[in-house]
């Protein structure tokens, strides 16, 4: 496995915390769907972590499969470690 630096686990700590973000908007809004400061809020999150993300994987790899996320070559989704194992 690699050895994973501190800021790699402060960029997935940030890009974690805005994804938490944007699932409480999402059932907040399902019960408030007029309000529109919500609604702005949770697409400045969503463009946030899809920046985040687009980062974190420049430097790291894909942290997604099946076509959410493009491929480095050689293909290197199969190394770990994988968001979920840190």
């Amino acid at each position: 496995m690699k050895t994973l630096t501190p800021e790699f686990y402060r960029e997935l700590e940030e890009i974690q915390a805005v994804d938490f973000v944007i699932v409480d908007l999402t059932l907040y809004l399902h019960t408030h769907p007029d309000d529109l400061e919500a609604v702005k809020q949770y697409n400045t999150s969503v463009q946030k972590s899809k920046k985040l993300k687009k980062e974190f994987e420049m430097k790291y790899g894909a942290m997604t499969s099946f076509g959410y996320s493009y491929s480095r070559h050689p293909f290197d989704y199969k190394e770990a470690p994988w968001p979920w194992q840190v």
